[in-house]
């Protein structure tokens, strides 16, 4: 296995290992409903590890491609981690809501209302540049689940800060800065 695949693995692996361990701090919250089947989900990321892992004709070979992708992925990571840094103990599962709820705006928040979201995307896209194209299909299903929990949590938002939340909402876009 190539060595910039070997890297995209480990980095991946720390980075869930940090997102698990630092969901210990978040604030208590609750779930609105459950609207995701674990099982299905690990059983597509799993199809989709081995087929990033495999000889394949949808490998990238072009190296200038893999080195964007490469950058991608670290920027979209390091985007995700800033803003789960930044919003610190506020942070909780998708759909979930916060038992003492705070509105963040500043930080990566002043960029996108969903920078979390929209650096998974983005290192997910970069996984897929860098080293295998059927990563596409794993960007664009949580592209649509993102997207879906990003509506439903701004529900929620809307109707925790019903003051604040719109104004918010007017000036910054959901997932990409400038368009949408």
């Amino acid at each position: 296995m190539p060595a910039f695949r070997t890297f995209i693995l480990v980095v991946w692996v720390v980075f869930w290992l940090y997102w698990m361990i630092s969901a210990v701090r978040a604030k208590a919250g609750s779930r609105t409903r459950r609207t995701r089947p674990p099982g299905l989900l690990l059983a597509i990321l799993a199809f989709l590890l081995l087929r990033m892992f495999s000889a394949g004709s949808l490998a990238v070979h072009a190296p200038i491609v893999q080195a964007v992708g490469v950058v991608l992925f670290v920027s979209g990571l390091g985007l995700a981690v800033w803003a789960r840094i930044y919003l610190g103990r506020n942070w909780g599962m998708p759909m979930t809501q916060k038992d003492e709820p705070e509105l963040v705006t500043s930080g990566p928040y002043r960029l996108v209302r969903h920078p979390i979201y929209s650096g998974i995307l983005l290192a997910l896209a970069g996984t897929s540049l860098a080293t295998n194209v059927y990563w596409l299909i794993a960007t664009a299903a949580m592209g649509t689940y993102f997207v879906y929990s990003a509506r439903v949590e701004e529900k929620i938002m809307a109707a925790s800060f019903p003051s604040a939340y719109p104004s918010y909402r007017t000036k910054t876009k959901m997932l990409i800065p400038f368009l949408l």
